[in-house]
């Protein structure tokens, strides 16, 4: 057991030791008063000792539970640790960290590789009644066993060795009180070492960092109820340790999430028992590297922060969480023929927490291969510490039989869609068994500034909406002659911009851009203006088919397939050259055949024979022919569907860095443009200042007013001039990459009419090039290739 919790990341564990029985004198580990079985001392050490460190650097706590009444036996303790631990044990206290009042524990990473002795320490040399009382004590009749615990939570025994720490039961924690300790095992105590707790204020006056107090789970329980504050206060200086309860003699074990909330460190379980208190530890420091600690919340830590664990409000520095779980589907969540469902529940502080927030339905026709749910999402409006807080996503059978599940802390999770494989209850994957899921995370906003956030958020839709609004409200307020006289109003304040043609300065300081020669010059509202001055700076050519056709990586490609092409022709041509060596040297060797049986042998028969190589030298010559234009036809066929496809990248390439080119033109049109209006703004408030101070006070808020409004219209117009380019670019990327496609059919329809024609004049030229051949053998010269095959060229 002691391998198993150690290799598994655990950082405390108890040793309850009781004097042993035999003539050897060894002490043993064994429950008190029980059938447990005993086990030598000796051998537990040296199992601490051989995996202590495997898992994980950081120091081992261990927790002596000590019922040995021997002076020999406490001796032979203290020197089994010095032995077998050797340097590994830490006996002195760090220079930097004195046991003195006020000053601080050590860090674990200056602990690294440490181990730490926690055992009754005597802090003055023990009289001759306690040395008789030692000596003269019979021995105990049995022992308890050890239970690890983990230094920031994890296993612990049921019993303590706190005099008077008692269960809400009235029962003891341990089986009998401990025994007084000696001085050889007084000297291996120092950081840790074990004091009753009387109060919180006590233990703040004292001040002595290197004090500890062991809790059981009921009084740390009242504790926290009555004084939570100052538990969690009593935490930032000293270390406080909660063991279950001595009645749960099932192994059983608390809820551990109660006093991490508090910021208690060493929240001890029973590793022997898997249920979900010891998952949802499992869980906690698996996202720590299984290292064994966590480090706290830094308002968990600093003595100028107060935390309640009970508290409903955000706390002072912490951003709060929104998270939203839905569930989708699942994939191979068992092999039977069942329905299947999905829990979703959160755990952290009593606020956050919320078991069983969501439960789907049952999957229809027991399908558990692959059931969709997708139904509406759990919202978890408020989460208070997603530090401290997990989210568990847990699969079940229709009958509740366990499947699967995952814990994963608030902080650790990403939004979006998730593919969350699931783990049985000792942490382990399960190979094929996932729920998928939707997740969103967002910082906690409350309702009263939800508006205030949505405006900040999407400012010109907030504008867009106040203006909508205005104008319902001003259709039901306005009476009949106003409604009249202001469309009047309307009427010829756009006949006056039609008809005025002189070009005058904006009111937002910006010039009016000059037109085509030829063309008649517009009123510059800022509407013109904009559209003019982007009409000019953002002219980017579109993207041609010739243009890409020229680009390197295109005629490298177009090389590459040439030279490809070529050494697919000198392969054929080579495999020619052989036939033709083949058969002159059968005719030659006929020949000879024919003339040594001349006399026996027609010259018909020589004539036969000879028309019969003949005849076979052309069909393979033929086939030979047919199989390379076969494979020179294949081959061009797929360098056209290569070129399409390089074409197809290289215009994605480019309509990518053109839209690219178009944002940045158009984001650095958005700045110049609020330049221009803020200095012209400024120039407005400048001179209104001259003026009285009620007057250009009521002048500078307007100027501000107007300032906002034109800002937001002019860079909404800026937008839908800018979607308009973008969707022009995308029309012409689309019209280029149909252009592509296109042409790839007629490319390959030119190669198979090429080939088709080849295909008809083969026969004729290999009967042409054998008769050449046949008229070279008698003398008569002709410049012809030595195989029947075309030259290749570039061009090809």
């Amino acid at each position: 057991m002691y391998r198993q919790v150690l290799l598994a990341g655990c950082r405390c564990v108890e040793l309850d030791v009781w004097k042993g029985r035999t003539a050897e004198e060894e002490p043993v580990i064994t429950h008190g008063f029980t059938m447990t079985s005993e086990i030598s001392f000796k051998e537990v050490i040296e199992a601490i000792a051989e995996c202590a460190f495997k898992t994980s650097p950081f120091p081992v706590i261990l927790s002596f539970e000590n019922h040995v009444d021997s002076l020999k036996q406490q001796a032979k303790m203290a020197e089994y640790c010095r032995s077998i631990f050797g340097e590994a044990l830490l006996i002195d206290p760090l220079d930097k960290y004195p046991l003195e009042a006020g000053t601080p524990l050590p860090s674990p990473q200056e602990l690294l590789g440490k181990i730490l002795i926690k055992n009754k320490k005597s802090h003055k040399p023990a009289n001759t009644t306690d040395t008789k009382r030692l000596i003269d004590q019979p021995a105990n009749q049995s022992n308890e066993p050890v239970s690890p615990s983990n230094n920031t939570g994890d296993v612990e025994a049921e019993s303590e060795e706190d005099d008077d720490d008692e269960d809400d039961d009235g029962k003891k924690g341990s089986a009998e009180r401990e025994a007084i300790a000696t001085e050889e095992m007084s000297t291996l105590v120092n950081y840790v070492q074990p004091t009753k707790f009387n109060s919180f204020e006590a233990s703040k006056k004292a001040a002595r960092c290197y004090h500890m107090s062991s809790f059981v789970e009921t009084k740390a329980l009242e504790h926290l109820t009555k004084s939570p504050v100052e538990f969690v206060e009593y935490n930032k200086s000293q270390l406080s340790r909660i063991y279950p309860k001595g009645t749960r003699v099932d192994s059983s074990n608390f809820m551990p999430q109660l006093f991490w909330n508090a910021g208690c460190q060493l929240v001890a379980l029973n590793y022997q028992t898997i249920d979900f208190s010891m998952q949802l530890n499992l869980f906690m420091f698996e996202y720590n590297g299984r290292s064994g600690y966590r480090l706290k919340p830094e308002f968990m830590r600093r003595p100028d922060k107060h935390f309640d664990p009970f508290t409903e409000n955000t706390v002072d520095g912490i951003v709060a969480n929104t998270l939203s779980v839905k569930v989708i589907s699942g994939q191979f969540l068992t092999e039977r023929r069942v329905g299947v469902y999905v829990e979703v529940e959160m755990f952290g502080l009593p606020a956050d927490t919320r078991r069983k927030a969501l439960k789907t339905k049952t999957s229809q026709n027991n399908n558990a291969i692959n059931p969709v749910w997708d139904e509406e999402p759990i919202v978890f409006k408020k989460v208070i510490l997603p530090t401290l807080a997990s989210l568990r996503i847990a699969a079940f059978e229709e009958g509740g039989k366990f499947i699967g599940h995952r814990i994963i802390p608030v902080s650790a999770i990403r939004p979006g869609y998730r593919y969350i494989g699931l783990r049985n209850e000792k942490n382990q994957s399960l190979i094929l068994p996932a729920v998928f899921v939707y997740i969103e995370v967002k910082d906690y906003v409350p309702d009263t500034f939800a508006d205030v956030i949505e405006a900040l958020s999407n400012p010109i839709r907030y504008v867009n909406l106040l203006e909508q609004r205005a104008k319902q409200l001003a259709a039901l307020t306005l009476e009949d002659g106003e409604e009249e006289a202001q469309t009047e109003d309307d009427t010829e304040t756009g006949t006056e911009r039609k008809n005025d043609l002189k070009p005058a300065p904006l009111e937002n300081g910006l010039s009016p851009s000059s037109g085509p020669v030829g063309h008649t010059p517009v009123a510059t509202t800022p509407k013109a203006s904009a559209a003019n001055q982007q009409a000019t700076t953002t002219d980017i050519p579109a993207c041609t088919l010739d243009a890409l056709q020229q680009s390197k990586v295109y005629q490298k490609e177009q090389r590459r397939q040439f030279k490809e092409l070529k050494e697919l022709v000198r392969r054929h041509q080579k495999k020619t050259a052989e036939l033709l060596r083949e058969f002159s040297n059968k005719y030659k060797k006929t020949a000879r055949q024919c003339s040594k049986s001349r006399g026996s042998s027609s010259e018909g028969e020589k004539d036969e024979r000879l028309q019969q190589l003949k005849d076979e030298q052309q069909q393979q010559l033929l086939a030979l022919r047919q199989e390379q234009y076969y494979s020179q036809k294949y081959l061009q066929r797929e360098h056209i569907k290569m070129l399409t496809e390089r074409l197809t990248s290289l215009a994605e390439e480019s309509h990518n860095s053109q839209m690219k080119k178009l944002k940045d033109i158009c984001d650095k049109e958005k700045k110049e443009l609020k330049r221009q209006m803020d200095r012209r703004r400024t120039e407005k408030i400048n001179q209104a200042k001259t003026k009285e101070k009620h007057l250009a006070e009521e002048e500078k808020n307007e100027i501000n007013k107007s300032y906002v409004n034109e800002v937001v219209q002019n860079i909404k117009r800026l937008e839908e001039t800018q979607t308009k380019r973008q969707d022009q670019l995308v029309e012409q990327h689309n019209d280029l990459l149909q252009e592509i496609q296109d042409q790839k059919p007629k490319l390959q329809a030119a190669v198979e009419a090429e080939f088709q024609e080849k295909f008809q004049r083969l026969p004729g030229e290999i009967q042409d090039f054998l008769q050449d051949r046949k008229l070279e053998g008698r003398g008569h010269s002709k410049s012809r290739p030595s195989t029947p095959h075309e030259t290749l060229s570039e061009e090809d």
